[in-house]
């Protein structure tokens, strides 16, 4: 006797948290959606993948000027170059995810209004494609670090934990985003705007030791400010991160990504009708 499978839909609990096993099952999907996203985004470009290295070289190269070599900011005993690019690096892998995933389903309203599979996972592929890039900048990283005399340690171990925490982070906010912007299209227009000015509000370019004493607390209350030390810690050698700052990274991280599914699935229900 043949076996059939039964589907049985439940009412939303209190959370109303996704079935992270249909999510699973349809993984697929996720990685179909960000295969697409890097072939299109590089279909037809002179230089191809190379702008995944021009873009965090050209902006580390500008605040290696302006605030390295004009302002003459400390960067904590690394060649200023290195410091900023890494701290590049991880701010990509944050605003690169949120930026992407929230104009996803926008994009794909044909697809959301017309077939059924967990929207989810749409602006989560978002983050597939953004650690692709991650990825090669990393490969070029590795070249310069010799070249700077720094010597990567034990503590490089670490760094896909740090990774995984900016990514965890910028999907969050990247969830919320896409969700809320299918009703209301000025997020497309708030939303670089608003990692525009926390750039300047975390330390991307700059040590957190530069900033005026009196200011410090705003910057140190920056989630991204003690990923970005942790980042720089596995793979610069600089400053080792508390437990505590360690047990706040991966705490706030959660809560973000949290609270972002939640605005996801309470809004989920009516993309179809608005979209």
């Amino acid at each position: 006797m043949t076996a059939v499978a039964r589907t049985v839909i439940t009412p939303p609990g209190r959370l109303n948290l996704p079935a992270w096993r249909e999510l699973w099952a349809a993984r697929e999907v996720m990685f179909r959606f960000a295969q697409r996203d890097i072939v299109l985004r590089y279909r037809q470009t002179a230089v191809g993948v190379a702008w995944v290295l021009i873009q965090p070289l050209v902006s580390a190269g500008i605040f290696s000027l302006i605030f390295g070599q004009v302002a003459k900011l400390p960067s904590e005993g690394v060649p200023y170059f290195i410091f900023a690019f890494v701290g590049m690096l991880g701010w990509n892998i944050f605003s690169g995810i949120a930026e992407r995933a929230a104009p996803s389903l926008v994009a794909n309203q044909a697809l959301v209004s017309k077939v059924f599979f967990p929207r989810m996972l749409i602006p989560l592929s978002a983050g597939l494609s953004v650690l692709l890039d991650f990825l090669v900048a990393l490969a070029l990283l590795a070249f310069l670090l010799p070249g700077a005399g720094i010597t990567i340690g034990w503590q490089i171990l670490l760094l896909p934990v740090w990774v995984f925490l900016i990514a965890l982070l910028g999907s969050g906010v990247g969830l919320a985003a896409s969700a809320i912007m299918v009703r209301y299209r000025d997020v497309g227009y708030a939303l670089p705007w608003v990692l525009n000015v926390l750039l300047y509000a975390s330390p991307v370019a700059y040590a957190v030791s530069a900033m005026p004493e009196q200011l410090r607390w705003f910057v140190t209350g920056n989630p991204m400010t003690w990923l970005l030390a942790e980042l720089r810690w596995s793979l610069l050698g600089l400053g080792a991160p508390t437990a505590g700052q360690i047990v706040a990274s991966v705490l706030v991280s959660l809560l973000v990504f949290l609270g972002g599914t939640l605005v996801f699935q309470k809004m989920e229900r009516g993309f179809a009708d608005v979209i």
